[in-house]
């Protein structure tokens, strides 16, 4: 870690330049409250030697001032950047920290552990490759492990690793260890999570997190840090179909009319056959500009513009996709929602739905079922209140193209949005994609012979009584 560190200091260039290729891995801390995440995600930052001086200059007054850890340097300080959550010792808001070793480099999402922080650890989650749950060595599993653990399943993160934190506090027991690595077993079999790895560290001590430790000689598992530099993420396949949700359309002068947006998935070349959706109409993408630089290909997380080389009404909203990997058109979806807001969900409110680029009016027409999350079993209700999640039918005011969240989490997750107070009020999964109502069988009108209209004409002139239809 030395040598990455002088290499930042004396040839930034020559840095950047070696790591410019490297994979970039995503992963949130989560858990219960005070269960030691932001300690733990300090601890890495740390021992890597990724602490700039004037903030370890700051972080050391920071913690004389407050005194939470005695003489010893508070490394929470490091990603608790809010006043309140130094003052309290708790982590509100989700803080974002980058790092990088030989091998990887990273992007880190602290999440709080309280329960009325539940859907700032939501939006921390959903760009998440890795989930690491703290489990409190003294507390074993709690009610806030269980919920997270159903989130992070619930939003496709297939790699969880389990770290049995303050082990110092339970003289390093490796019966303590196997007891809850035991019960987050039955946890992990019970959701279907496919990858589980767990470890037994102390963040505050440093056992475990980036080198090993004599305190845990019996365990002879990888210590944190290895474990996260050797994890094979696998990217789904059906991720790569290119979508393309236009943002904004420019239209500088009368010679050019060109679509903006980020990639959410996949690839697309000049000259590709592409479809906008919802219309169905078909063109070819005839010019890409990227940072107003001409290329033959965009690719996914770039921001492109592209022309077509047919007159196509395409609108912010829409979304250019391959003709040959079409998405599903509809406006009935059947979702999964993790409710944000101190006010009830209510079934018929009309609520803002965002999906990528589209906004655009539904309602939740039915509540499936809401989850308890203490047995995961499920219950009829008829609304949600904070933090509940819970399976419902979506209807909106017009058909849009979506994807599965399981197959894209760009074009296959959305938010609710209050329309009287603007507050992000929902999350949302596409768990699967009706028909929408337009493709729905449409009895034909019946025919009627001549005979049968003259004697109805009659029956309506001598009989206005009966009420007889005309037809």
């Amino acid at each position: 870690m030395s040598n990455q560190k002088e290499a930042i200091t004396t040839d930034i260039e020559a840095y950047l330049k070696a790591h410019e290729q490297k994979d970039m891995l995503r992963f949130l801390t989560c858990g219960s409250v005070d269960d030691g995440k932001s300690t733990l995600i300090g601890r890495l930052l740390y021992d890597s030697q990724m602490v700039l001086d004037d903030q370890l200059a700051s972080v050391k007054r920071e913690s004389q001032k407050y005194g939470t850890t005695g003489e010893a340097i508070d490394l929470a300080l490091l990603v608790d950047g809010l006043q309140s959550e130094r003052e309290q010792g708790i982590t509100i808001d989700v803080a974002y920290r980058f790092f990088a070793t030989e091998h990887r480099k990273y992007i880190i999402a602290d999440t709080p552990g309280h329960e009325q922080y539940t859907r700032n650890m939501v939006t921390g989650a959903s760009t998440a490759d890795v989930a690491i749950i703290l489990i409190d060595a003294r507390k074993g599993i709690l009610t806030q492990t269980r919920r997270h653990s159903y989130i992070v399943n619930l939003l496709g993160i297939e790699h969880v690793i389990v770290a049995i934190n303050k082990m110092d506090l339970v003289d390093f027991s490796q019966e303590v260890f196997e007891q809850i690595k035991a019960s987050y077993g039955l946890l992990a079999q019970e959701l279907g999570i496919p990858h589980t790895y767990t470890i037994p560290l102390s963040a505050l001590t440093g056992d475990n997190v980036v080198e090993r430790t004599p305190h845990l000689g019996w365990y002879k598992g990888e210590p944190l840090l290895s474990l996260l530099d050797g994890l094979k993420v696998e990217r789904s396949p059906h991720a790569e179909s290119f979508r393309l949700p236009v943002q904004y359309v420019n239209r500088p002068n009368l010679d050019f009319r060109g679509f903006c947006g980020t990639v959410a998935s996949g690839e697309v070349k000049v000259g590709d056959t592409i479809t906008v959706l919802p219309s169905g109409k078909s063109t070819h993408i005839k010019e890409i500009l990227n940072a107003g630089e001409v290329s033959q290909v965009a690719s996914k997380k770039m921001a492109v513009t592209v022309t077509t080389t047919d007159e196509v009404d395409i609108s912010r909203g829409d979304m250019l996709v391959h003709t040959n990997t079409l998405p599903r058109v509809s406006n009935m979806l059947k979702v999964m929602l993790v409710w944000m807001d101190e006010v009830a969900m209510e079934v018929g409110r009309t609520y803002d739905i965002k999906c990528a680029s589209s906004l655009i009016a539904g309602v939740v027409e039915h509540i499936n079922y809401r989850i308890d999350i203490n047995t995961y079993e499920r219950e009829q209700t008829e609304q949600l209140q904070l933090n509940d999640i819970a399976s419902a039918r979506l209807r909106l005011t017009r058909p849009i193209a979506v994807d599965a969240y399981r197959q894209n989490r760009q074009t296959g997750s959305f938010i609710l949005i209050d329309r009287l107070t603007n507050n992000t009020v929902g999350a949302g999964m596409i768990v699967d994609v009706a028909k929408r109502e337009s493709d729905r069988t449409i009895t034909p009108p019946r025919t009627y012979s001549a005979s049968e209209v003259a004697l109805n004409a009659y029956i309506r002139s001598h009989f206005p009584e009966w009420g007889c239809k005309a037809i």
